[in-house]
């Protein structure tokens, strides 16, 4: 009996300290630079997780957000462009809520300027931020939970152990270029790379009309349609877009929002035109009540972009009815350094008409 009890207290003993190994581990590598930068540090495309320590750890003067349309931008592209120094805190699939709350916590360590990629379905309804399961709060705020996952997770005490390896001078090289290739998330070199495309990439078989246009077929079949509209609702939208949007705008007065509309091709319009009409109203509403309301605001400067015939009408611009190629990425940034396609206070809604007008008339190539 006694030796049993003897090797259960070792076995605990052994387990503590094992735990408190991983957690100095991780809090002496830090792969997260949540407690201090790094000059050797690498990232990961977990965006929800990495851009709490990117906010700790980068020298920033403007936050870059959005969703899916802005994640693939590079920071050194948006600082020639923009001169700024950026910092790309884009989500895929963010909501409002999750996309105020990881700005507020960018503005608190000083960015000045934030140019926000908004689209119209960022506004669905969304979990509270405190019990959103995808986003931490915790982490960003660095409350003693937050800090407790931290230390403690199996994960970034995995990710701790290969950092530490791949700063042993003859694993060094050999390791970081398998990084990408082995199951780990901190394998990216250079903090530019986070989600972005590569630059070789082939824009002309990933972005082409054929890719658009069976895009366009396949959310407007009618055992697909209702997924347009899913989550929309005008009153619910309108309201997140009050408490997240113009909340958040209203408590900096001192920092300037440059807050844009994407160019999705016209066909993500033409799609709810043809099979899901009251989503469409509810975008042309929604968008409305948000042009009028933030062209009020003295520190936003609101861009439109969805009715640029040009761009949004050349469908080899896309790789599906909304996600825009490269190259479109380098034309957004110069709209906005230009100020071009900025809306005007005096008439907030022409570019919206211009659009709906061009959605009520266009043809889908290949249709009657």
């Amino acid at each position: 009996m006694r030796a049993t009890f003897t090797s259960l207290k070792r076995l605990l003993l052994a387990s503590i300290a094992f735990l408190l190994g991983a957690a100095g581990l991780t809090y002496v590598i830090d792969p997260l630079q949540l407690f201090r930068p790094s000059r050797s540090a690498f990232y990961s495309d977990d965006t929800r997780v990495q851009n709490a320590g990117l906010i700790r750890s980068q020298s920033f003067d403007t936050a870059f957000m959005g969703t899916s349309l802005a994640i693939h931008f590079r920071q050194s592209d948006i600082d020639r462009a923009l001169g700024v120094r950026s910092l790309k805190l884009a989500m895929t699939g963010s909501n409002s809520r999750q996309q105020a709350f990881v700005l507020e916590q960018a503005i608190a360590r000083g960015a000045r300027r934030v140019i926000w990629e908004m689209d119209d379905f960022i506004f669905v309804d969304a979990a509270d931020i405190e019990a959103d399961p995808y986003l931490s709060v915790d982490l960003y705020r660095r409350t003693p939970k937050g800090i407790a996952s931290y230390l403690f997770s199996a994960a970034m005490a995995k990710e701790s152990l290969f950092a530490l390896l791949r700063s042993v001078p003859p694993l060094q090289v050999p390791l970081t270029r398998a990084a990408p290739y082995l199951p780990v998330k901190f394998a990216l070199a250079d903090v530019d790379d986070i989600y972005a495309l590569p630059r070789d990439v082939d824009v002309a078989r990933e972005y082409n009309a054929s890719k658009t246009l069976a895009s366009f077929a396949y959310i407007t079949a009618p055992s697909r349609s209702r997924f347009l509209g899913e989550g929309y609702g005008y009153q619910a939208m309108v309201r997140n877009f009050e408490q997240d949007a113009v909340s958040l705008i209203a408590r900096y007065p001192d920092v300037t929002f440059d807050i844009y509309f994407p160019p999705y091709s016209i066909l993500q319009f033409v799609a709810m035109r043809d099979a899901s009409p009251g989503t469409l109203k509810i975008v042309s509403d929604l968008t409305a009540v948000i042009a009028e309301r933030l062209t009020q605001r003295p520190n936003v400067r609101l861009h439109d972009f969805r009715a640029i015939k040009v761009v949004t009408q050349d469908l080899n611009n896309y790789g599906d009815v909304i996600h825009h190629s490269p190259v479109v990425d380098g034309m957004v940034l110069k709209w906005l350094a230009s100020g071009e396609y900025r809306v005007d206070p005096k008439a907030p809604l022409t570019s919206l008409d211009e659009l709906k007008a061009q959605v009520e008339v266009y043809r889908v190539p290949g249709l009657p």
